[in-house]
């Protein structure tokens, strides 16, 4: 399928259908006493454009555990379902993913490679959900070890697809043999296991952590406060300036042109 490079007012476009799902999330947590953050790239265009990085095509929420379920089933009777609907691995055959996304009905967002991935894909936001870690640097560094394997099993459907590398895309080819019920059934498992404890330590077990640390503190999800993003108010860490800069380092620093990268698409729709 032929790619499609968004334009400036198609990425406008989907930002703004991304917008009406954050406040959406936000409408849901706050009728249900449910705690979420705006995160990552969000909470930096938060705090350095008032709003989304210019170049951004996704938004970012996150959810200490506990609140990631009390929102997955508070979807299933507050989500307005006339406009919204929430995918994972629970509820969508073929999903590939170990954490969530809230789609916009009527839309279409295909990714480059993914467009064989047999669900509906509208335009999303991603809905993620910490899971604990160890507090010990050696065991945490083991962990990402483990959580590497998981997501790249998870994500074998599409490696397989973009693999330029014979071998890698044989390795793909085998990792997505394994039965889904089997994958998702460690994957469950283990997020049971890692939340026995309420560690000082958390993150998204199956998306990369690219810091030395392997995980984030908990207490920057816990402290939170209101932050203007575009025409909205959303809940963020509160102590943003400490957790952008373990991220980002120096975030208020635009980053090159040529890291200002937009997502290829192979079909788009919005409303």
């Amino acid at each position: 399928m032929k790619v499609h490079h968004l334009t400036d007012n198609e990425l406008r476009q989907v930002q703004m259908i991304q917008l009406e799902m954050l406040k959406e999330v936000d409408r849901i947590c706050n009728l249900c006493g449910i705690r979420y953050n705006i995160i990552a790239g969000t909470l930096l265009g938060a705090v350095r454009h008032k709003g989304y990085i210019p170049w951004d095509d996704d938004a970012d929420v996150a959810f200490l555990r506990e609140e990631y379920e009390k929102f997955r089933t508070a979807c299933e009777k507050e989500l307005d379902h006339s406009r919204f609907y929430f995918q994972d691995h629970r509820n969508t055959t073929g999903y590939r993913w170990g954490y969530g996304k809230l789609r916009r009905k009527g839309t279409c967002f295909l990714r480059e490679n993914q467009e064989h991935m047999p669900y509906e894909q509208g335009i999303f936001i991603d809905i993620f959900p910490l899971d604990a870690v160890s507090d010990n640097k050696a065991v945490r560094t083991w962990q990402n070890f483990h959580c590497y394997c998981i997501r790249k099993m998870m994500w074998a459907p599409v490696g397989k697809m973009i693999s330029k590398n014979h071998l890698l895309k044989g390795w793909y080819r085998f990792l997505d043999r394994i039965p889904a019920d089997i994958l998702y059934g460690h994957y469950n498992r283990y997020v049971i296991r890692r939340n026995k404890k309420n560690t000082k330590w958390v993150r998204i077990l199956t998306f990369p952590t690219p810091n030395k640390e392997y995980g984030y503190l908990r207490e920057w999800y816990e402290n939170r406060e209101k932050i203007l993003f575009e025409d909205g108010m959303f809940w963020s860490i509160r102590d943003y300036d400490a957790y952008l800069s373990f991220k980002f380092g120096d975030y208020m620093k635009l980053p090159p042109m040529e890291m200002r990268k937009v997502h290829p698409v192979t079909k788009l729709q919005c409303l």
